[in-house]
């Protein structure tokens, strides 16, 4: 396997941040764990153009970068199997302002449907938040 590089947005509602709830392995355990949305930056595409192709591809939402805030690196371990993920982290916003009002949003991404959702920053510090060190960024910028 080799890095793979990758682009999330955090997407901010007055003292809520806007994560993908997933249930399954991950490198802490077997649960729920929770992630920005976002994937993987394709040949020849840049970060924040990941950004605006992901939110449309899996909320079908348009959205503005607002800022380039930091590169996450994340080596975990799920199953025996070294990952290796090299993380642009932006912070965007929705075009459209009434997005702000939906308490959920339907994720698809190819077959797999799952949900995002407000969370409160404040409960962030509970939750299996993925890539690894993005809780602490947060807490340092938001």
């Amino acid at each position: 396997m080799v890095p793979r590089a990758n682009a999330l947005g955090l997407l901010r509602k007055d003292d809520q941040i806007l994560l993908e709830e997933q249930k399954g392995v991950h490198s802490k355990g077997i649960g729920y764990f929770y992630r920005p949305i976002g994937g993987t930056i394709e040949l020849g595409e840049r970060s924040y153009e990941t950004l605006i192709r992901e939110y449309k591809e899996e909320l079908d939402v348009e959205i503005a970068i607002k800022r380039y805030i930091h590169c996450l690196e994340n080596i975990y371990e799920i199953n025996g199997r070294i990952g290796h993920e090299i993380t642009q982290i932006y912070e965007v916003e929705f075009k459209d302002e009434l997005l702000y009002k939906k308490d959920t949003f339907q994720v698809v991404e190819g077959s797999r449907i799952t949900q995002a959702k407000w969370i409160s920053l404040g409960d962030i510090e509970s939750l299996i938040l993925y890539p690894n060190g993005l809780q602490e960024l947060i807490k340092q910028i938001m």
